[in-house]
């Protein structure tokens, strides 16, 4: 019945917000020449996706996790993107694919060897990820492995037509920071 949800929902915010994508993606073209970004990140069953996101580091950034980044990188662009969380946007397409779904785990990157560890002893990824979730509401970021794998289990546990539409309206109200950028800048 989630699945449902997701196709439905993705494809109907697609259609809704169709204009708005078009001017993030030519603002985002001007910031940065390439307002799309493309990474491989672990899914279903641990199997690779390539995740789509808008564009919010200056090209040729290092892909690491996010609270790893370095500041710097950060166009003030990407920061209203990462702010307002519209750099989230264009994983309705991952969503409508089936690659992810609106509320799961937070995909992560293949060289996040401890938290892939960790969701896998308490079977995260027996889920599609999703574009938000409990971790994200919460503010839980990928900084904290341990943490964030065993909110994502309880999530996942509890996961029904009720909590999957109660994240998505806590994520639209504003709810949670997810994954932040540290202020301070850090070796790469």
């Amino acid at each position: 019945m989630l699945r449902f949800f997701d196709i439905v929902l993705s494809l109907l915010a697609l259609v809704i917000i169709g204009p708005l994508l078009l001017l993030l993606a030519i603002v985002g073209l001007l910031d940065t020449g390439a307002p799309l970004f493309r990474q491989t990140r672990v899914g279903l069953g641990k199997k690779h996706f390539t995740l789509v996101k808008f564009r919010t580091m200056r090209p040729g950034t290092a892909h690491v996790a996010t609270h790893l980044a370095d500041a710097s990188s950060v166009t003030p662009f990407g920061r209203l993107l990462r702010r307002t969380k519209l750099d989230e946007l264009p994983q309705l397409w991952n969503v409508l694919k089936g690659e992810m779904s609106l509320v799961g785990p937070r995909p992560c990157l293949l060289t996040q060897t401890e938290l892939i560890e960790a969701r896998s002893h308490r079977g995260v990824f027996e889920a599609r990820p999703g574009i938000t979730g409990l971790a994200q509401v919460k503010g839980i970021d990928m900084s904290t492995p341990d943490l964030l794998a065993q909110t994502d289990a309880a999530m996942l546990a509890s996961l029904g037509p009720w909590n999957y539409l109660k994240y998505i309206l806590l994520t639209l109200r504003g709810h949670g920071a997810g994954d932040r950028i540290a202020s301070r800048k850090r070796c790469e």
